[in-house]
């Protein structure tokens, strides 16, 4: 396993990380996803362990904290071996301080994932959404007591508008204050739009991504075809409404180019759009998700080798879309790029 560093801090982490959103399953989106218990959550973990995989990603509002406890269980005895990162900002209950980022939420949320993970510090604590109701100030300032009190080690955001991010850490630069060296992302072979503005800022600023859902929520699994219905089984019937927005015709290229490359590599279509992601500048790790021992050692199969140059670049023409204005000039017009050249 190769390990990374995470943007511009210190800390080291694999390639590929494991996503625990299948562990404990509740709801109409979480059961879909996956509902292992604490004991097969343990054999998942062995084997993540076993391949290098020591990262292991959740949130406060996977499965109402089902995810989180599942988790500390299964890492229970072992805490010194794994990085445990989680996410919290989302609504955990109706009462006026059960979502966003405030001192008083993120303190009680904070001290609640700790109890439901098992454990006494967080390695890595992002914010799950951008808080517009919560001054900066107030949120960086209680991360940076957080920290200071050794319930977190680093901190980080996820799903961020690139305004958001960059006051974050205009502020954290302005008053000395912890600042994000993560951003969890959405990004994939079908969803490029990470490209547009939070990849130039993230190199700019040294803030690494982690990257979710990168077979574009399910899309690219091998088992959507052009012509063809879903797949019975395909959790897009119940979770597609939840997940970005892909569309079908470009998907449908994106997955012709990557039959090509099953033949020539002898790789899975999962396995070489996690490759695809991996080569990708700015990119720290990338979250993978598993049901079972079968889909997890599929998974864990997209590292180890590399596509060739040609090949990145055919995968690179069939996922490519027009970035909506004010990116696309910088993309289309010779003078923009010569003066702002994109990083892909």
């Amino acid at each position: 396993m190769e390990y990374r560093r995470l943007g511009s801090s210190g800390l080291k982490v694999p390639a590929l990380s494991f996503g625990a959103g299948t562990f404990g399953g509740k709801g109409p989106l979480f059961s879909a996803w996956g509902n292992s218990d604490a004991a097969e959550a343990r054999r998942l973990i062995d084997i993540s362990l076993e391949a290098g995989v020591n990262l292991f990603d959740t949130a406060d509002v996977y499965s109402d904290g089902a995810s989180e406890s599942v988790l500390g269980a299964a890492i229970k005895g072992r805490r010194d071996a794994v990085l445990v990162s989680t996410k919290m900002a989302l609504p955990m209950g109706d009462g006026p301080n059960d979502a966003g980022t405030s001192r008083t939420r993120l303190v009680k949320g904070v001290d609640d994932a700790l109890k439901r993970l098992g454990t006494d510090y967080i390695d890595l604590l992002q914010l799950h959404a951008f808080d517009a109701g919560t001054p900066v100030e107030e949120t960086l300032s209680t991360l940076d007591d957080l920290v200071t009190a050794g319930k977190l080690r680093y901190v980080g955001a996820s799903n961020f508008a690139g305004w958001q991010l960059m006051k974050s850490l205009a502020v954290s630069e302005k008053h000395g204050l912890v600042r994000h060296v993560a951003h969890q992302v959405y990004y994939s072979l079908v969803g490029r739009d990470y490209e547009w503005e939070l990849m130039p800022l993230a190199a700019d600023q040294g803030v690494g991504a982690l990257v979710w859902s990168p077979l574009g929520w399910g899309r690219l699994t091998g088992k959507i075809r052009r012509g063809k219905p879903w797949p019975e089984g395909s959790r897009l019937h119940d979770t597609a409404a939840f997940g970005p927005p892909v569309d079908d015709e470009k998907l449908y290229d994106v997955v012709d180019v990557l039959d090509q490359l099953t033949e020539e590599t002898g790789k899975t279509i999962p396995q070489i759009a996690i490759n695809w992601l991996l080569q990708r500048p700015t990119v720290s790790s990338v979250i993978i998700g598993a049901r079972n021992e079968e889909q997890l050692r599929q998974n864990l199969g997209a590292v180890g080798w590399s596509l060739s140059p040609e090949q990145i670049a055919r995968l690179d023409a069939a996922s490519n879309t027009t970035p909506a204005y004010p990116y696309f000039p910088y993309y289309r017009q010779e003078g923009f790029a010569r003066i702002n050249p994109p990083l892909v």
